[in-house]
């Protein structure tokens, strides 16, 4: 069965009808979601699902406490060893997430690397994505690594280097797959 991983950008907190309409999909087909806890896209699309009563929802925290969890669903803790509040806290339970997730739909305010390492985190495990560029208005679907690379190449100079710094990292933290390599 499909599981959708959503997530996105912090400073994308406002969805629009494209977005609702992709959710309205999801929602009618009855898929099992699985989501974050931070502010920005994850609380954005938490509100609209508990808006339509939608119960098939899985939060993902880090560590014991839960930021949003707006509909009251039921919740996974990911344990962590790192310190509360930097990059690697949240991570994993973004890499969770992914591994378990059959597809990503993340919402991208054009800035948010920690959005497009989701989207490289299910490339890399041969997941279908589909980013939602907010600027942009416009839906864009992953499915092989080129896609990734025609992406990336299409961005500014300084997000690509935070990208290929941050996917190094992740690829030394996850020996489960072999890596997709930066712009492969």
């Amino acid at each position: 069965m499909t599981k959708v991983f959503i997530g996105g950008s912090r400073r994308a907190s406002r969805l629009n009808a494209h977005v609702h309409k992709r959710l309205d999909n999801i929602m009618a087909r009855g898929f099992p979601i699985i989501i974050g806890d931070a502010n920005g896209a994850d609380k954005a699309v938490q509100q609209y699902l508990h808006s339509k009563l939608y119960r098939n929802v899985e939060v993902f925290c880090s560590g014991e406490n839960c930021r949003n969890n707006v509909g009251d669903w039921r919740t996974r803790h990911i344990p962590v060893e790192t310190d509360k509040g930097g990059a690697q806290f949240y991570s994993a339970k973004d890499r969770i997430m992914a591994q378990e997730a059959t597809v990503g739909l993340m919402m991208w305010d054009g800035r948010s690397v920690g959005t497009l390492l989701n989207l490289f985190r299910l490339l890399n495990l041969q997941k279908k994505a589909v980013i939602y560029t907010v600027s942009e208005k416009k839906f864009r679907e992953f499915r092989r690594p080129i896609e990734w690379k025609n992406f990336l190449e299409s961005q500014d100079a300084g997000l690509r280097r935070k990208i290929e710094q941050r996917t190094r990292v992740e690829a030394t933290q996850d020996d489960t797959q072999p890596p997709m390599s930066f712009l492969d």
